[in-house]
Protein backbone atom coordinates (compact mmCIF):
# COMPACT_ATOMS: atom_id res chain seq x y z
CA UNK A 1 0.00 0.00 0.00
CA UNK A 2 1.39 3.63 -1.51
CA UNK A 3 1.91 6.30 1.53
CA UNK A 4 -0.36 9.67 1.56
CA UNK A 5 2.66 11.30 1.43
CA UNK A 6 2.81 14.51 4.03
CA UNK A 7 5.29 16.24 1.65
CA UNK A 8 2.79 16.38 -1.42
CA UNK A 9 0.44 19.15 0.55
CA UNK A 10 -0.71 20.98 -1.82
CA UNK A 11 -3.99 19.16 -2.83
CA UNK A 12 -7.47 19.51 -1.81
CA UNK A 13 -8.87 16.88 0.33
CA UNK A 14 -12.75 16.82 0.90
CA UNK A 15 -14.24 14.39 3.64
CA UNK A 16 -17.74 13.20 2.69
CA UNK A 17 -19.06 12.83 7.15
CA UNK A 18 -16.24 14.61 8.53
CA UNK A 19 -18.40 14.89 11.46
CA UNK A 20 -17.53 11.37 12.42
CA UNK A 21 -15.01 11.08 15.55
CA UNK A 22 -12.44 9.57 13.50
CA UNK A 23 -13.12 11.58 10.04
CA UNK A 24 -12.93 14.49 12.14
CA UNK A 25 -9.27 13.70 13.40
CA UNK A 26 -8.00 12.86 10.38
CA UNK A 27 -9.04 16.23 8.80
CA UNK A 28 -7.07 17.90 11.55
CA UNK A 29 -4.57 15.72 11.06
CA UNK A 30 -3.91 16.63 7.07
CA UNK A 31 -5.23 20.74 8.40
CA UNK A 32 -2.39 20.90 10.50
CA UNK A 33 0.19 19.18 7.84
CA UNK A 34 -1.01 22.45 5.48
CA UNK A 35 -3.59 20.92 3.15
CA UNK A 36 -6.36 21.92 1.68
CA UNK A 37 -9.16 20.67 3.52
CA UNK A 38 -13.14 20.72 3.31
CA UNK A 39 -15.95 18.18 4.55
CA UNK A 40 -19.82 17.92 4.60
CA UNK A 41 -22.09 16.22 7.13
CA UNK A 42 -25.65 15.71 7.29
CA UNK A 43 -26.35 17.93 10.86
CA UNK A 44 -24.62 20.14 12.83
CA UNK A 45 -22.45 19.10 15.84
CA UNK A 46 -20.00 19.99 18.34
CA UNK A 47 -17.29 18.54 16.18
CA UNK A 48 -18.56 20.38 12.87
CA UNK A 49 -18.46 23.62 14.63
CA UNK A 50 -14.96 23.09 16.52
CA UNK A 51 -13.62 22.45 12.88
CA UNK A 52 -15.07 25.80 11.69
CA UNK A 53 -13.12 27.21 14.64
CA UNK A 54 -9.94 25.73 13.27
CA UNK A 55 -10.12 26.56 9.64
CA UNK A 56 -11.63 23.61 8.07
CA UNK A 57 -14.90 24.82 5.91
CA UNK A 58 -18.05 22.12 6.37
CA UNK A 59 -21.14 22.31 4.89
CA UNK A 60 -24.45 20.71 6.08
CA UNK A 61 -25.83 18.47 3.43
CA UNK A 62 -24.47 16.61 0.38
CA UNK A 63 -24.37 17.94 -2.64
CA UNK A 64 -22.26 17.57 -5.92
CA UNK A 65 -20.99 21.56 -5.55
CA UNK A 66 -19.20 20.58 -2.21
CA UNK A 67 -16.40 19.00 -3.98
CA UNK A 68 -15.73 21.18 -6.26
CA UNK A 69 -12.23 22.02 -6.58
CA UNK A 70 -11.24 18.71 -4.81
CA UNK A 71 -8.14 16.50 -6.00
CA UNK A 72 -9.13 13.55 -3.36
CA UNK A 73 -12.28 12.35 -1.76
CA UNK A 74 -12.40 10.84 1.49
CA UNK A 75 -15.36 8.59 2.64
CA UNK A 76 -16.71 6.77 5.48
CA UNK A 77 -18.45 3.36 5.47
CA UNK A 78 -22.18 5.15 6.29
CA UNK A 79 -21.73 6.65 2.67
CA UNK A 80 -24.25 5.00 0.03
CA UNK A 81 -23.10 4.51 -3.51
CA UNK A 82 -26.02 6.84 -3.88
CA UNK A 83 -24.79 9.49 -2.33
CA UNK A 84 -24.26 13.11 -4.41
CA UNK A 85 -20.75 14.18 -3.35
CA UNK A 86 -20.19 10.37 -4.34
CA UNK A 87 -21.66 10.41 -7.28
CA UNK A 88 -20.10 13.71 -8.50
CA UNK A 89 -16.56 12.27 -7.77
CA UNK A 90 -17.22 9.52 -9.59
CA UNK A 91 -18.27 11.71 -12.78
CA UNK A 92 -15.88 13.79 -11.88
CA UNK A 93 -12.86 10.80 -11.45
CA UNK A 94 -11.62 12.39 -8.78
CA UNK A 95 -9.44 10.24 -6.87
CA UNK A 96 -11.37 8.76 -4.16
CA UNK A 97 -10.62 6.54 -1.12
CA UNK A 98 -12.68 4.85 2.12
CA UNK A 99 -11.78 5.85 5.88
CA UNK A 100 -10.14 2.88 6.51
CA UNK A 101 -7.92 2.62 3.18
CA UNK A 102 -6.79 6.33 4.14
CA UNK A 103 -5.64 5.58 7.66
CA UNK A 104 -4.26 2.93 6.29
CA UNK A 105 -2.02 4.66 4.26
CA UNK A 106 -1.57 7.44 6.85
CA UNK A 107 0.36 4.97 8.80
CA UNK A 108 3.16 4.86 6.60
CA UNK A 109 4.28 8.25 7.00
CA UNK A 110 5.31 7.47 10.49
CA UNK A 111 8.33 5.21 11.54
CA UNK A 112 6.23 3.29 14.22
CA UNK A 113 2.28 2.56 14.37
CA UNK A 114 0.84 1.74 17.02
CA UNK A 115 -2.48 -0.33 16.13
CA UNK A 116 -5.72 -1.17 18.74
CA UNK A 117 -7.91 -3.75 17.77
CA UNK A 118 -11.21 -5.86 19.32
CA UNK A 119 -14.50 -5.80 19.53
CA UNK A 120 -14.48 -4.19 23.17
CA UNK A 121 -12.10 -1.42 24.50
CA UNK A 122 -10.59 -0.12 22.08
CA UNK A 123 -11.13 3.43 22.28
CA UNK A 124 -9.82 3.13 26.61
CA UNK A 125 -6.38 1.01 25.98
CA UNK A 126 -5.71 3.61 23.01
CA UNK A 127 -6.48 6.73 25.61
CA UNK A 128 -4.17 4.50 28.26
CA UNK A 129 -1.47 4.11 26.08
CA UNK A 130 -2.21 7.92 25.10
CA UNK A 131 -1.11 8.90 28.63
CA UNK A 132 1.71 6.87 28.66
CA UNK A 133 3.77 8.55 25.52
CA UNK A 134 1.73 11.83 25.37
CA UNK A 135 4.97 13.23 26.59
CA UNK A 136 7.63 11.23 24.98
CA UNK A 137 10.77 12.86 22.83
CA UNK A 138 9.37 11.12 20.13
CA UNK A 139 6.26 13.60 19.99
CA UNK A 140 3.38 10.88 19.20
CA UNK A 141 0.41 11.47 16.80
CA UNK A 142 -2.53 10.53 18.26
CA UNK A 143 -5.97 10.02 16.82
CA UNK A 144 -8.50 8.30 19.16
CA UNK A 145 -12.52 7.46 18.99
CA UNK A 146 -13.48 9.33 21.74
CA UNK A 147 -12.44 12.95 23.46
CA UNK A 148 -9.43 12.30 26.44
CA UNK A 149 -8.70 15.40 28.15
CA UNK A 150 -5.20 14.55 28.65
CA UNK A 151 -5.05 15.61 24.77
CA UNK A 152 -7.42 17.89 24.66
CA UNK A 153 -9.92 16.04 22.40
CA UNK A 154 -9.38 13.25 20.43
CA UNK A 155 -6.15 13.86 18.05
CA UNK A 156 -2.98 15.05 19.05
CA UNK A 157 -0.38 16.02 16.19
CA UNK A 158 3.34 15.34 16.56
CA UNK A 159 5.86 14.07 14.32
CA UNK A 160 6.51 11.32 12.61
CA UNK A 161 8.21 8.86 14.62
CA UNK A 162 5.11 7.34 16.05
CA UNK A 163 1.45 6.96 15.40
CA UNK A 164 -1.19 5.40 17.40
CA UNK A 165 -4.90 4.47 16.33
CA UNK A 166 -7.55 2.98 17.45
CA UNK A 167 -8.15 -0.05 14.40
CA UNK A 168 -12.10 -1.31 14.15
CA UNK A 169 -13.19 -4.25 12.48
CA UNK A 170 -16.59 -3.06 10.78
CA UNK A 171 -16.40 -3.99 7.27
CA UNK A 172 -12.96 -6.12 7.59
CA UNK A 173 -11.48 -2.59 7.62
CA UNK A 174 -8.84 -3.54 9.96
CA UNK A 175 -7.41 -5.57 7.14
CA UNK A 176 -6.74 -2.12 5.74
CA UNK A 177 -3.67 -1.57 7.89
CA UNK A 178 0.16 -2.49 8.48
CA UNK A 179 0.75 -1.21 11.34
CA UNK A 180 4.44 -2.50 13.08
CA UNK A 181 2.61 -2.93 16.07
CA UNK A 182 -1.00 -4.55 16.57
CA UNK A 183 -2.72 -5.11 19.67
CA UNK A 184 -5.86 -7.21 19.39
CA UNK A 185 -8.66 -7.24 22.83
CA UNK A 186 -10.70 -9.72 22.06
CA UNK A 187 -12.76 -11.10 19.70
CA UNK A 188 -17.02 -11.39 20.19
CA UNK A 189 -20.29 -11.90 17.89
CA UNK A 190 -20.40 -7.65 16.44
CA UNK A 191 -21.36 -6.27 13.24
CA UNK A 192 -22.94 -9.35 11.93
CA UNK A 193 -24.83 -6.57 9.41
CA UNK A 194 -21.89 -6.99 7.81
CA UNK A 195 -20.07 -10.09 9.28
CA UNK A 196 -21.85 -13.79 8.69
CA UNK A 197 -20.43 -15.52 11.89
CA UNK A 198 -17.88 -15.77 14.23
CA UNK A 199 -15.27 -17.51 12.00
CA UNK A 200 -15.79 -14.84 9.50
CA UNK A 201 -15.22 -12.59 12.03
CA UNK A 202 -11.62 -14.68 13.12
CA UNK A 203 -10.63 -14.92 9.26
CA UNK A 204 -10.80 -11.12 9.30
CA UNK A 205 -8.22 -10.97 12.48
CA UNK A 206 -6.34 -13.15 10.85
CA UNK A 207 -5.76 -11.68 7.88
CA UNK A 208 -5.07 -8.79 9.91
CA UNK A 209 -2.55 -10.29 11.99
CA UNK A 210 -0.55 -12.02 8.66
CA UNK A 211 -0.29 -7.90 7.61
CA UNK A 212 1.86 -7.67 10.93
CA UNK A 213 5.72 -8.04 9.25
CA UNK A 214 7.94 -10.21 11.10
CA UNK A 215 10.13 -7.49 12.78
CA UNK A 216 6.52 -6.35 13.94
CA UNK A 217 4.60 -7.28 17.51
CA UNK A 218 1.35 -9.10 17.58
CA UNK A 219 -0.23 -7.65 21.07
CA UNK A 220 -2.35 -10.71 22.02
CA UNK A 221 -5.44 -11.54 24.91
CA UNK A 222 -4.64 -15.17 25.40
CA UNK A 223 -7.82 -15.44 27.62
CA UNK A 224 -10.00 -15.18 24.63
CA UNK A 225 -10.02 -18.62 22.79
CA UNK A 226 -10.35 -17.02 19.36
CA UNK A 227 -7.58 -14.68 19.80
CA UNK A 228 -5.32 -17.50 21.06
CA UNK A 229 -6.18 -19.57 17.91
CA UNK A 230 -3.94 -16.67 15.74
CA UNK A 231 -0.61 -17.95 17.05
CA UNK A 232 0.60 -20.67 15.05
CA UNK A 233 -0.85 -18.58 12.13
CA UNK A 234 1.11 -15.43 12.08
CA UNK A 235 4.90 -14.70 11.19
CA UNK A 236 4.64 -11.79 13.52
CA UNK A 237 6.43 -11.04 17.04
CA UNK A 238 3.52 -12.52 19.42
CA UNK A 239 3.31 -10.59 22.69
CA UNK A 240 0.64 -12.58 25.27
CA UNK A 241 -1.21 -11.06 28.39
CA UNK A 242 -3.46 -12.19 30.49
CA UNK A 243 -5.12 -12.54 33.79
CA UNK A 244 -6.29 -16.45 33.87
CA UNK A 245 -2.60 -18.12 32.79
CA UNK A 246 1.06 -17.63 32.37
CA UNK A 247 1.75 -15.05 29.68
CA UNK A 248 4.46 -12.45 28.70
CA UNK A 249 2.41 -9.72 30.98
CA UNK A 250 0.71 -10.95 33.65
CA UNK A 251 -2.32 -9.42 36.27
CA UNK A 252 -1.76 -11.27 39.54
CA UNK A 253 -3.48 -10.69 43.08
CA UNK A 254 -6.39 -8.53 41.05
CA UNK A 255 -7.84 -6.28 44.06
CA UNK A 256 -10.60 -3.40 44.05
CA UNK A 257 -11.43 -0.71 46.62
CA UNK A 258 -14.28 0.76 47.99
CA UNK A 259 -14.70 2.75 45.23
CA UNK A 260 -14.51 -0.12 42.22
CA UNK A 261 -10.86 0.56 41.01
CA UNK A 262 -8.73 -1.73 40.07
CA UNK A 263 -5.31 -2.77 41.24
CA UNK A 264 -3.41 -5.46 40.54
CA UNK A 265 0.48 -6.99 40.64
CA UNK A 266 1.98 -6.72 37.41
CA UNK A 267 4.40 -9.71 36.33
CA UNK A 268 6.55 -10.00 33.40
CA UNK A 269 7.93 -13.43 32.06
CA UNK A 270 7.36 -14.87 35.44
CA UNK A 271 8.90 -12.18 37.21
CA UNK A 272 6.85 -9.58 39.68
CA UNK A 273 7.82 -6.01 38.67
CA UNK A 274 5.37 -3.66 41.08
CA UNK A 275 1.87 -3.15 41.69
CA UNK A 276 -0.25 -0.78 39.69
CA UNK A 277 -3.15 1.29 41.16
CA UNK A 278 -6.16 2.13 38.32
CA UNK A 279 -7.36 5.40 38.73
CA UNK A 280 -10.55 2.86 36.25
CA UNK A 281 -12.81 0.39 37.37
CA UNK A 282 -13.68 -3.41 36.31
CA UNK A 283 -11.95 -6.18 35.39
CA UNK A 284 -11.79 -5.46 31.75
CA UNK A 285 -9.50 -1.84 32.30
CA UNK A 286 -7.03 -4.34 33.64
CA UNK A 287 -7.13 -6.04 30.19
CA UNK A 288 -6.67 -3.21 29.00
CA UNK A 289 -3.75 -1.91 30.88
CA UNK A 290 -1.96 -5.01 30.35
CA UNK A 291 -2.45 -4.33 26.55
CA UNK A 292 -1.57 -1.11 26.93
CA UNK A 293 1.99 -1.67 29.06
CA UNK A 294 2.88 -4.35 26.68
CA UNK A 295 2.57 -2.20 23.63
CA UNK A 296 4.98 0.13 24.65
CA UNK A 297 7.12 -1.47 26.98
CA UNK A 298 7.97 -3.83 23.61
CA UNK A 299 8.58 -0.45 21.74
CA UNK A 300 11.23 0.48 23.96
CA UNK A 301 9.47 2.04 26.97
CA UNK A 302 10.63 1.22 30.28
CA UNK A 303 8.08 0.26 32.74
CA UNK A 304 8.33 2.96 35.16
CA UNK A 305 7.23 5.39 32.56
CA UNK A 306 4.99 3.32 31.04
CA UNK A 307 3.14 2.66 34.54
CA UNK A 308 3.40 6.35 35.91
CA UNK A 309 1.60 7.36 32.67
CA UNK A 310 -1.11 4.69 33.06
CA UNK A 311 -1.90 4.87 37.04
CA UNK A 312 -2.41 8.72 35.77
CA UNK A 313 -5.24 7.91 33.49
CA UNK A 314 -8.71 8.48 34.74
CA UNK A 315 -10.82 7.60 31.56
CA UNK A 316 -12.40 8.77 28.78
CA UNK A 317 -15.58 10.66 28.62
CA UNK A 318 -18.74 7.94 27.48
CA UNK A 319 -16.54 5.11 29.33
CA UNK A 320 -17.99 4.66 32.78
CA UNK A 321 -17.40 8.58 32.87
CA UNK A 322 -18.89 10.07 36.16
CA UNK A 323 -21.18 13.36 35.20
CA UNK A 324 -21.93 14.48 38.10
CA UNK A 325 -24.75 14.09 40.49
CA UNK A 326 -27.85 15.72 41.67
CA UNK A 327 -29.68 15.11 45.76
CA UNK A 328 -27.50 12.22 46.72
CA UNK A 329 -27.91 10.77 42.93
CA UNK A 330 -24.48 9.69 41.18
CA UNK A 331 -25.15 9.95 36.92
CA UNK A 332 -22.55 7.69 35.19
CA UNK A 333 -22.70 7.38 31.12
CA UNK A 334 -20.97 4.86 29.28
CA UNK A 335 -20.97 4.07 25.51
CA UNK A 336 -21.46 0.03 25.99
CA UNK A 337 -24.03 -1.15 23.00
CA UNK A 338 -22.73 -4.95 23.04
CA UNK A 339 -24.26 -7.56 25.78
CA UNK A 340 -20.47 -8.41 26.78
CA UNK A 341 -19.76 -5.00 27.09
CA UNK A 342 -22.88 -3.97 29.16
CA UNK A 343 -22.28 -6.90 31.56
CA UNK A 344 -18.73 -5.35 32.46
CA UNK A 345 -19.85 -2.21 33.16
CA UNK A 346 -22.54 -3.04 34.99
CA UNK A 347 -20.51 -5.71 36.89
CA UNK A 348 -17.55 -2.64 37.82
CA UNK A 349 -20.34 -0.05 38.74
CA UNK A 350 -21.99 -2.89 41.11
CA UNK A 351 -18.89 -2.57 43.11
CA UNK A 352 -18.95 0.67 43.59
CA UNK A 353 -22.50 1.44 43.56
CA UNK A 354 -24.24 2.40 47.44
CA UNK A 355 -27.57 2.33 46.61
CA UNK A 356 -29.93 0.74 43.58
CA UNK A 357 -28.97 1.11 39.84
CA UNK A 358 -31.44 2.74 37.82
CA UNK A 359 -29.95 1.44 33.66
CA UNK A 360 -31.08 3.31 31.18
CA UNK A 361 -30.10 1.27 27.59
CA UNK A 362 -30.61 2.91 24.22
CA UNK A 363 -30.33 -0.05 21.53
CA UNK A 364 -27.29 0.67 19.28
CA UNK A 365 -28.78 -0.35 15.80
CA UNK A 366 -32.08 -2.91 14.36
CA UNK A 367 -29.40 -5.24 13.48
CA UNK A 368 -27.66 -5.75 16.28
CA UNK A 369 -30.56 -5.38 18.60
CA UNK A 370 -32.32 -8.48 16.62
CA UNK A 371 -29.15 -10.98 16.21
CA UNK A 372 -27.82 -10.41 19.92
CA UNK A 373 -31.48 -10.39 21.49
CA UNK A 374 -30.84 -13.21 23.68
CA UNK A 375 -27.20 -11.88 25.12
CA UNK A 376 -28.90 -8.93 25.11
CA UNK A 377 -31.53 -10.12 27.76
CA UNK A 378 -29.17 -11.97 29.76
CA UNK A 379 -26.86 -8.93 30.72
CA UNK A 380 -28.63 -6.78 32.97
CA UNK A 381 -28.89 -9.07 35.76
CA UNK A 382 -27.14 -6.16 37.91
CA UNK A 383 -29.07 -3.86 37.22
CA UNK A 384 -31.93 -2.98 39.93
CA UNK A 385 -34.02 -1.82 37.24
CA UNK A 386 -33.96 -1.82 33.24
CA UNK A 387 -35.89 1.10 30.96
CA UNK A 388 -35.03 0.79 27.42
CA UNK A 389 -35.49 3.58 25.34
CA UNK A 390 -35.74 3.38 21.48
CA UNK A 391 -33.32 1.54 19.11
CA UNK A 392 -30.69 4.21 17.46
CA UNK A 393 -31.15 3.49 13.86
CA UNK A 394 -27.68 4.67 13.18
CA UNK A 395 -26.53 3.45 9.35
CA UNK A 396 -29.31 1.66 9.23
CA UNK A 397 -33.24 1.58 8.08
CA UNK A 398 -36.24 -0.10 10.40
CA UNK A 399 -37.91 -2.64 8.59
CA UNK A 400 -40.19 -3.38 11.44
CA UNK A 401 -38.88 -6.94 12.21
CA UNK A 402 -37.47 -5.52 15.76
CA UNK A 403 -38.50 -2.73 18.35
CA UNK A 404 -37.47 -2.08 21.63
CA UNK A 405 -40.46 -4.06 23.38
CA UNK A 406 -39.10 -7.07 22.31
CA UNK A 407 -36.19 -6.49 24.41
CA UNK A 408 -38.36 -5.79 27.35
CA UNK A 409 -40.14 -8.77 26.75
CA UNK A 410 -37.26 -10.60 26.86
CA UNK A 411 -35.59 -9.17 29.82
CA UNK A 412 -38.79 -9.65 31.97
CA UNK A 413 -38.89 -13.30 30.65
CA UNK A 414 -36.34 -14.40 32.37
CA UNK A 415 -37.18 -12.92 35.60
CA UNK A 416 -35.16 -9.12 35.57
CA UNK A 417 -37.30 -5.90 35.49
CA UNK A 418 -37.24 -3.66 32.57
CA UNK A 419 -39.85 -1.70 30.97
CA UNK A 420 -40.15 0.76 27.68
CA UNK A 421 -39.94 4.34 27.64
CA UNK A 422 -39.59 6.22 24.36
CA UNK A 423 -39.78 9.77 25.08
CA UNK A 424 -36.10 11.30 27.12
CA UNK A 425 -38.10 13.98 29.08
CA UNK A 426 -40.26 11.19 30.80
CA UNK A 427 -37.34 9.05 31.27
CA UNK A 428 -36.26 11.89 33.25
CA UNK A 429 -39.36 12.66 35.11
CA UNK A 430 -39.58 9.27 35.80
CA UNK A 431 -36.19 8.85 37.55
CA UNK A 432 -36.42 12.10 39.54
CA UNK A 433 -39.43 10.41 40.71
CA UNK A 434 -37.96 6.94 41.96
CA UNK A 435 -34.71 7.40 42.44
CA UNK A 436 -33.46 7.93 46.17
CA UNK A 437 -30.12 9.62 47.55
CA UNK A 438 -27.11 6.89 46.98
CA UNK A 439 -28.69 5.59 43.92
CA UNK A 440 -26.91 5.60 40.39
CA UNK A 441 -28.57 6.66 37.53
CA UNK A 442 -26.49 4.98 34.49
CA UNK A 443 -27.04 6.08 31.08
CA UNK A 444 -25.66 3.42 28.21
CA UNK A 445 -25.42 2.90 24.44
CA UNK A 446 -23.66 4.22 21.59
CA UNK A 447 -26.58 6.79 21.06
CA UNK A 448 -27.48 9.88 22.09
CA UNK A 449 -28.75 8.69 25.06
CA UNK A 450 -26.07 10.39 27.30
CA UNK A 451 -28.73 13.34 27.06
CA UNK A 452 -30.90 12.02 29.70
CA UNK A 453 -28.36 12.49 32.49
CA UNK A 454 -27.37 15.50 31.24
CA UNK A 455 -31.45 16.44 31.83
CA UNK A 456 -31.66 15.04 34.74
CA UNK A 457 -28.78 17.30 36.26
CA UNK A 458 -29.96 19.99 34.87
CA UNK A 459 -33.60 19.67 36.45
Amino acid sequence: MIAFDFKNNKRHVHFIGIGGISMSGLAEILHHNHFIVSGSDMKESKITQHLREIGIPVTIGHSKENIQGADVVIFTDAINLDNDELRGAIEAKVDLIDRASFLGMLMKNYKKSIAVSGTHGKTTTTSMISCMIRNLKEDPTILLGGELDEIKGNVRFGKKELFLTEACEYKANIVKYFPTTAIILNMDEDHLDYFDNMDHIYRTFLQYGQNIPPEGYLVLNIDNTYVQKLIPEVQAHVVTFSIQQEADYQAKNIRFSEAGLASFDLYYHGNFIRPIHLKVMGLHNIYNALAAIASVHENGLDFDLAIQGLESYRGVHRRLEYKGSKNGISVIDDYAHHPTEIQSTLHALRQAAQGKIYCVFQPHTFTRTKLLLDGFAHSFHEADSVIITDIYAAREKDYGDIHSKTLVDAINKIGDHAQYLADFDEIVDFCKKKLQPGDTLLTMGAGDVYLIGEKFLEN
